[in-house]
């Protein structure tokens, strides 16, 4: 996996990626050349759909990205409810608008975490909490940290409303899920927004990926962190 460091430092600045392989799938990555990987891993457009630089697809394209949505539920074990939800992937260039409008349902006062797996093995990742800020300024926050949030693989954010209750997120794959008892407002925005209703798509996180950072983007994630007023490491 040496290619994939040296590439990722030429081309996305630094980079130092975590290969997520679903077990026990043996990697693609591991299977072809070094031009042939390279070439792969500068892909960011699938016909209309663009990649942020914070993810690729696994080499076999196992799950092709394309924009869509689909119904899910999630299980409260310890509640035992099953919370209806609706995950997205949308283009780069709509990405954070949408995701700006979607919080905006939430009310004008919400909580938010931050996710981050930076100096985390694959599959762990801290969260940080902030309660009780007003949406104008949480999203001029957020609106400067847009290519952190874009296109860092190891940043995610989930901002909610505990009252109503529901949350959206931007993960660290740049999908966009809701959940909540009541997604309709959501779901109309996705509509709008011209993100078809797929309910049997694939999303890159149901196979092989790779997700990209950098040393900048550890520092910004710092100043987010300062910015929001969150603690902890």
């Amino acid at each position: 996996m040496g290619f994939l460091k040296t590439f990722f430092d030429d081309v996305f600045a630094d980079e130092r990626p975590s290969l997520v392989v679903p077990p026990p799938e043996v990697s693609t990555f591991e299977q072809v050349s070094d031009d042939e990987l390279e070439a792969h891993l500068k892909i960011e457009r699938y016909g209309d759909f663009v990649l942020t630089d914070a993810i690729r697809p696994s080499f076999n394209l196992d799950v092709v990205p394309t924009a869509g949505y689909r119904h899910d539920v999630y299980r409260d074990e310890e509640n035992g409810a099953d919370v209806p939800v609706l995950m997205a992937a949308v283009s780069r260039d709509g990405m954070l608008d949408l995701f700006m409008e979607l919080i905006e349902q939430l009310g004008p006062t919400v909580d938010v975490v931050l996710e981050t797996s930076h100096g985390h093995r694959s599959g762990h990742h801290t969260d940080l909490y902030r309660e009780q800020i007003d949406m104008p300024i949480l999203q001029s926050i957020l609106w400067d940290f847009e290519d952190l949030l874009m296109n860092d693989g190891c940043t995610g954010i989930a901002v909610l409303n505990p009252r109503i209750p529901q949350e959206v997120q931007l993960d660290e794959h740049k999908l966009l899920i809701a959940y909540g008892s009541d997604l309709g407002v959501y779901e109309n925005l996705l509509k709008e927004g011209q993100i078809p209703c797929q309910d049997k798509m694939k999303f890159l996180t149901e196979a092989e990926h790779v997700h990209s950072s950098n040393e900048r983007y550890v520092g910004e994630f710092e100043e987010l962190k300062m910015r929001l007023g969150m603690d902890g490491e």
